[in-house]
């Protein structure tokens, strides 16, 4: 998606060499006009696949996850990464790495929101290790749901990520992939 590797060039910052902020339009500042863009594009990109939810998880991840549940007419929910007075203790749960945090979350469902003839469209902000994607895997595999596919915003090509997560039979549909980081500069597949 074009639109996206011009404000990856434009807006994106490079961090230690290996992270990349992208937090003035992706997830932490929203640029709404612009998830717009990327809704319809996962939509188009999934339009032949039958999906009755979408799934991501917190935080980065729910923005574009509503932004693209339009498209589809279809509900969104999100894995908690923090337990609250108020979440069911009859969930689905799975333990997920976070290279950003450097912590292991236990991510979780409520099992009313998850169900066996669910289709999912999983949603999230990046796909780098495929730490995130396993676990919301995870959990729809132990509610007996189907996995249609992952939409990622940005990938990062030069981890293994897409590897895995192909390995289980997922397909991968990446807006932006990133070959690596260069002198401060993104290498973005063309």
């Amino acid at each position: 998606m074009q639109l996206l590797k011009d404000k990856i060039r434009n807006e994106g910052t490079v961090i230690d060499g290996k992270i990349l902020k992208v937090d003035s339009f992706l997830n932490h500042q929203m640029d709404i006009q612009f998830f717009n863009e990327m809704g319809k594009e996962f939509k188009k990109r999934f339009q032949d696949t039958e999906i009755n939810k979408i799934i991501t998880i917190e935080a980065s991840g729910i923005g574009i996850a509503c932004i693209v549940a339009q498209y589809f007419d279809v509900p969104v929910v999100f894995a908690k990464k923090h337990g609250g007075t108020n979440m069911s203790t009859n969930v689905y749960e799975s333990k997920v790495y976070s290279f950003t945090k450097d912590h292991y979350y236990t991510i979780k469902i409520a099992k009313d929101y998850i169900k066996e003839e669910d289709k999912i469209l999983i949603i999230d902000d990046f796909l780098a290790n495929g730490n995130a994607l396993k676990g919301l895997i995870d959990i729809c595999n132990q509610a007996g749901a189907k996995v249609q596919g992952a939409g990622i915003v940005i990938e990062k090509g030069f981890q293994n990520g897409r590897k895995v997560i192909e390995k289980l039979g997922i397909r991968v549909e990446s807006l932006a992939i990133i070959e690596g980081f260069e002198d401060g500069k993104v290498i973005l597949n063309e």
